[in-house]
């Protein structure tokens, strides 16, 4: 993974939005980047008195986002399956993760684009995986936007308005919160684990026909 060589604090208290759309977006088209890491880090850097607005934060990552993801659905389109099943490993794309991805839209079609922008396995491969698999390109920028947007609202005031809240309460509390915070991203972790396997037994069944 490319994100344990980069100090997102010092990165972004450098670059400001630019760091924050420039990483969404790169994670967005594929690269093994911590995107919504960075959106958080720069959202509480904002509530700890950062010289940036969370507005701004928002829009930025919004704006990655949906550029990397266009970008990412055009790799997809342009070279399909077959390049990703040769070298989909790499960004992670194993040979059950693309199996889940081609049961998704083919059952879900446009909701797992706005949903996929929310689950740390999908977010960074969605949109190859929406080209890969031909979603419409019109249908893909609508369903992209809205998941861009929503997400980026969501995570980035989420963590504003918790780092704004952690300045001003008890140490207790922060203490709480800080292994709350830990218990969420480890039990969120072997959740979406065993979703995952779930969700690869279903596509072996619905794609057994095209073996």
């Amino acid at each position: 993974m490319l994100s344990g060589a980069i100090d997102l604090h010092h990165l972004i208290a450098t670059w400001g939005y630019a760091a924050v759309f420039v990483v969404i977006a790169l994670e967005s088209a594929g690269l093994p980047l911590p995107g919504e890491t960075t959106l958080v880090a720069a959202a509480l850097l904002a509530a700890g008195g950062q010289d940036l607005h969370i507005g701004g934060i928002v829009a930025a990552a919004a704006a990655g986002a949906v550029a990397g993801d266009n970008l990412g659905y055009l790799v997809g389109r342009r070279f399909g399956l077959p390049l990703l099943e040769r070298h989909g490993a790499r960004i992670g794309l194993t040979p059950t993760r693309l199996r889940i991805g081609r049961y998704l839209f083919r059952t879900h079609g446009g909701t797992i684009v706005v949903v996929g922008r929310f689950v740390a396995l999908l977010r960074a491969v969605t949109a190859v995986l929406a080209g890969a698999n031909a979603m419409p390109w019109g249908r893909f920028v609508v369903f992209n936007a809205l998941g861009a947007v929503a997400w980026a609202s969501v995570v980035g005031l989420a963590a504003y308005g918790f780092g704004d809240a952690a300045l001003h309460a008890p140490l207790p509390f922060r203490l709480a919160s800080v292994a709350l915070a830990v218990w969420l991203v480890v039990g969120g972790g072997l959740w979406i684990r065993r979703q995952e396997a779930r969700l690869a037994a279903a596509a072996d069944a619905a794609l057994a026909d095209e073996r």
